[in-house]
């Protein structure tokens, strides 16, 4: 009698303790730890199901940590854990080996013997199962001790519930401070790559994962790049590049759905470099969208062995990505805006320079032409030209200075017809015939980057001009997947380019691609022309 009230105040203040805790893991903690108190049970766990019928969360009590490291990945939930989950409904077994689900236990597994459990439900569904193994001085567990058991997994279901409608709301509150803080970040004008790393740091403590990374285009074809990294070696994790094709960031791009894997070093799409160096277990990934086109992916894992993602944080972690996607086109978008309000500012420049000072010195230079005229002496007549002599060089000079400062004479808002004209215009100072093929879409999309996409044309006809001695040359933007494409080629006489010459501008040229993001590659071969190719994500 003194038993059965010893147990049934040890279940009342089970209840109370539960009830005063709103902190999921700690509530799911101290569940398995009073089961195994009231029940006294040398092991005890509490498996939380996924909406796959699998045990995706495994707390334990009476198990060390170094014990859960030797035995491995979280059990799947079959043989007798397997039968709770099918069956909810109470299970009491004398000896586990002589069960006909017994399906034995992993390497390094403590030796269990007599078992226990009982399901939980909150929330309308059966939550997950609480399992009781080794009765402390008996063979086997007691009637009473599955009836406390029953009570208690009652208690737990409502606390779980109460914890996690709790824990929802905090999500919820997290989820909008990081898209607070994304717009924050926008609007006071943060770059690209620091947004990047913000969004990766925010979906990593939205989803309570060890690590998260970005991964977007790169500017070579065929490849991506992690953009942003955050948590668990975030710092070798950034920058790593991996193949678009075959890959699982470049498969959830292509079809623009998410995807949860258990052990994404298991995957065989997986870029195995990364996995391995990011010791990953658990990933969720999820399409980041601009336009409705996947530019990129959002993941979020944790360590191999870890905890699985599930439904909630899936959602959570989508509409997030969604949310900063909206974000990151309108960084870029106003990162456009400031580049045509420079381009403006720069025609005005170009425009005052070539219609004020330009004419002024024009007329400076006219009137000391007609003093020259008048002039006695012949020295005196001499220094006068000289000076005009000088003013033609500024006036040269000016012009070359203007010509920089304003692509937008040729190109501003009409990329197209710029590369035409640059084309009928080196083809009028040489003997070469130019042929110009451009995308009209494309280049209408490219209006940010029109005056670095101009000056190296220019560049470029120009050597063709000056050294080529070719006969045709061929200028070419053309879209390639999610890359645009521009290429100069001639069938002139060539060059070595392992041969370091910089006289060809390429260095200059090298860097403006770079500023855009792009790379440059210039093939040559003595007598078989030259191919220079800048390729830039759109």
């Amino acid at each position: 009698m003194t038993e059965r009230r010893d147990r049934k105040d040890a279940l009342l203040e089970a209840g109370l303790t539960l009830a005063a805790e709103l902190s999921l893991p700690v509530v799911l903690q101290r569940i398995v730890d009073l089961a195994a108190e009231v029940t006294d049970a040398r092991y005890g766990a509490l498996g939380v199901i996924g909406g796959g019928g699998e045990l995706v969360e495994f707390i334990t009590t009476g198990i060390t940590a170094r014990q859960r490291r030797d035995i491995g990945a979280l059990p799947r939930g079959r043989g007798i854990l397997g039968l709770l989950i099918k069956k909810p409904r109470p299970v009491r077994i004398r000896k586990i080996a002589d069960h006909a689900r017994s399906v034995g236990f992993p390497p390094h597994h403590p030796p269990m013997h007599s078992f226990l459990g009982a399901p939980v439900q909150a929330m309308g569904r059966v939550f997950g199962n609480i399992y009781l193994a080794e009765k402390r001085g008996a063979p086997e567990f007691s009637p009473e001790d599955q009836e406390s058991l029953v009570v208690l997994a009652t208690q737990a279901g409502v606390a779980i519930a109460n914890a996690s409608l709790y824990e929802e709301a905090r999500l919820r509150e997290r989820w909008l401070n990081a898209l607070h803080a994304i717009t924050t970040d926008i609007l006071s004008g943060a770059d690209s790559k620091s947004l990047l790393a913000d969004i990766a740091v925010h979906a990593c403590e939205l989803a309570t994962a060890k690590v998260a990374t970005i991964v977007t285009l790169s500017s070579s074809p065929g490849q991506l790049v992690v953009a942003a990294a955050a948590g668990a070696h975030a710092k070798q994790l950034h920058g790593r590049p991996m193949p678009a094709h075959g890959s699982i960031s470049g498969d959830v791009m292509r079809t623009g759905k998410p995807l949860v894997l258990d052990d994404v070093s298991s995957d065989p799409r997986a870029h195995q470099p990364t996995v391995q160096l990011g010791r990953h277990g658990p990933a969720l990934f999820v399409p980041l969208r601009v336009r409705g086109r996947a530019t990129g992916t959002l993941m979020v894992a944790n360590l191999k062995g870890g905890r699985r993602f599930d439904a909630q944080t899936l959602r959570f972690v989508e509409t997030f990505a969604d949310q900063a996607s909206v974000a990151i086109e309108f960084g870029r978008a106003q990162a456009d805006l400031r580049r045509l309000g420079l381009m403006e500012e720069r025609e005005r420049i170009a425009k005052e320079l070539h219609d004020g000072i330009i004419q002024s010195l024009f007329a400076v230079g006219m009137g000391l032409q007609g003093t020259a005229q008048l002039a006695g002496s012949l020295e005196t007549a001499a220094r006068i030209e000289g000076a005009v002599e000088e003013l033609d060089r500024v006036i040269r000079d000016l012009r070359n200075y203007i010509f920089g400062l304003r692509p937008g004479i040729l190109a501003d808002r009409q990329l197209d017809q710029a590369l035409r004209e640059l084309g009928e215009a080196a083809q009028k100072r040489s003997n070469t015939r130019v042929e110009v093929d451009v995308d009209a879409e494309l280049a209408a999309g490219l209006t940010s980057r029109s005056h670095d996409i101009v000056q190296i044309t220019r560049e470029a006809l120009s050597n063709v001009a000056r050294h080529a001695h070719a006969t045709h040359s061929v200028v070419r933007l053309a879209r390639r997947g999610s890359m645009a494409v521009l290429t100069i080629e001639d069938d002139g006489i060539g060059f070595d380019v392992r041969s370091g010459q910089s006289g060809n501008g390429l260095p200059n040229m090298r860097d403006r691609a770079a500023a855009m993001g792009g790379t440059l590659r210039v093939a040559s071969k003595s007598g078989k022309g030259t191919k220079l190719r800048l390729t830039f994500a759109v």
